[in-house]
């Protein structure tokens, strides 16, 4: 059978060609032969070179994500196989595994989809439309790699419901990949006991890429005052909590999120320490400091204020105000801790706009340390999209 040849514009293709593994519509010159979106094709250069198969879709931009550079290798359960196994070994060498991120998509070499593993079920997202046909493969061999180190998968389910679908062109969905079980799942990250909702909860059901910047701020919170904002699941107020801070207040705009996070409280026994609330923490920030409250520690960790390049500048807007709040609530030589989850949020533009916000209100920052996405949340060099998250913990003095 004739395979399908794309060849791009001569010129293109500097992200391939320096590591990534998309190209967009616009590089491409010719496409001969007939094909599905989804389907397998053979990428060539402009000049005829060979740079190896990836799968098509015509309803994105991202035109073609890349599966292999071999123009040898079959796009097969072997293959699979090979990328899966190598993702758990990764794994198993820099991160606690109990519940960590098993494979991110193009990080890991298999563009489009995630999954997660909670202690003993796995959360599969399937976010291209190429990755389809892969996905349950892809969860079956888990297990059976799993397996091999003893560990037990009792179920699957599958959580392919978010908007990035909407781009693909492929509708969304969620459910159970083979038996039915019980959703919620205990689990245990630095010490602090969750229930994590893998049906109902955000994402795949928890946000496991701050894990060890959660882990950080738990030296600086014993005998400390703390507030949280956008607090979820009560994640950082906990690790505050189980750290020995003398009291704690999280803040956030979802009742289900505050339900959870006073549930991991008591289920923690931190019911005394750690209390949540329901607010608006643009709204409630400026409260709290007309009433003149001061904290040891504040910590910010917003949603993405932007999940495209032409929302940044309002985005900017949004970060520089809320860390500008959130400063005004820090005692003096006291800390803040800060991030932003948006890849368009580049570490300089970050850094610059948390620069302005102290600066207009007169407070000087000393950094502690900066740190990124748990390492189950590889960055792959020139697979920017890889990179996502920065967090930075800085004292906060006044302006001599």
């Amino acid at each position: 059978m004739n395979e399908t040849v794309v060849t791009l514009k001569k010129g293109e293709g500097r992200n391939l060609k320096a590591g990534g593994l998309w190209i967009y519509d616009n590089e491409i010159d010719t496409i001969k032969g007939s094909f599905q979106n989804g389907a397998i094709v053979l990428v060539h250069d402009f000049d005829g070179f060979v740079m190896g198969r990836g799968f098509i879709n015509q309803n994105s931009k991202i035109r073609i994500r890349m599966m292999t550079r071999n123009p040898n290798q079959q796009v097969d359960d072997k293959l699979l196989k090979k990328r899966v196994r190598m993702a758990w070994e990764y794994r198993k060498d820099t991160v606690d595994t109990s519940s960590c991120r098993l494979i991110f998509g193009e990080a890991d070499f298999l563009p489009g989809i995630v999954v997660d593993k909670y202690e003993d079920v796995l959360v599969v997202q399937s976010l291209a439309l190429g990755m389809e046909p892969f996905k349950e493969t892809i969860a079956a061999l888990l297990k059976d790699v799993l397996l091999e180190d003893g560990i037990k998968i009792r179920g699957v389910y599958e959580r392919s419901d978010a908007r990035e679908r909407d781009k693909e062109g492929i509708r969304r969905i969620k459910g159970f990949i083979g038996n039915a079980f019980d959703t919620n799942v205990e689990i245990v990250e630095n010490g602090v006991r969750y229930m994590v909702d893998v049906e109902n909860g955000q994402k795949t059901g928890f946000f496991l890429d701050q894990k060890y910047n959660r882990l950080a701020i738990q030296k600086l919170c014993r005998g400390k005052r703390v507030l949280d904002c956008f607090t979820h699941m009560g994640t950082f107020a906990l690790n505050a909590g189980i750290a020995g801070a003398k009291e704690v207040t999280g803040l956030d705009i979802s009742e289900f999120a505050i339900q959870q996070a006073t549930d991991n409280a008591k289920r923690n026994g931190l019911q005394d320490t750690v209390r949540f609330q329901c607010a608006n923490v643009l709204d409630e920030l400026p409260r709290l400091a007309a009433m003149g409250e001061q904290y040891d520690v504040v910590i910010l960790d917003p949603p993405a204020f932007t999940k495209s390049r032409e929302a940044t500048k309002n985005a900017i807007k949004g970060y520089r105000e809320i860390n500008r709040k959130g400063l005004q609530l820090v005692k003096d030589g006291g800390y803040l801790a800060t991030c932003s989850c948006s890849h368009f949020m580049t570490q300089d533009l970050f850094a610059k706009t948390i620069r302005e916000a102290a600066k207009s209100v007169h407070k000087r920052l000393r950094q502690v340390e900066f740190r990124t996405q748990a390492p189950d949340h590889p960055i792959l060099w020139a697979a920017d999209e890889s990179y996502y998250l920065k967090f930075y913990i800085f004292q906060v003095v006044s302006a001599y």
